[in-house]
């Protein structure tokens, strides 16, 4: 199983990115797949999951309103669109895969919003 995130940049604060989790080796539309950030020095946040069966969505506090997160089951991708960055938002982000019982992460993408 792989995941790949892609899609970070540097940015000014108010400005968007939209960051992408490239999913392979599971059966995609099976999983549910989450975004979590971590910032120097602070622990991992989760900020945002998509469930598998019914496209649900949960965010946490700190992005809700601002963030969206889709998915694409033809792609095996899973998307966060970011609206309205803030600096606080500075992070590396990782996409990971809840698969059953397994849980997979991958490889980060670098985020950083300059004010």
């Amino acid at each position: 199983v792989q995941l790949q995130a892609s899609g970070g940049g540097l940015v000014q604060a108010g400005g968007s990115l939209r960051l992408s989790c490239a999913v392979s080796g599971l059966t995609f539309g099976n999983s549910a797949i989450a975004w979590f950030r971590q910032a120097p020095g602070k622990e991992r946040e989760g900020i945002a999951c998509i469930v598998s069966d019914n496209d649900d969505t949960v965010y946490s506090d700190s992005v809700k309103g601002r963030f969206t997160i889709s998915r694409d089951n033809s792609k095996n991708a899973v998307y966060l669109q970011m609206n309205s960055l803030k600096p606080e938002d500075t992070a590396v982000y990782l996409c990971n895969a809840l698969f059953g019982v397994n849980l997979y992460w991958g490889q980060g993408t670098q985020v950083t919003v300059s004010s």
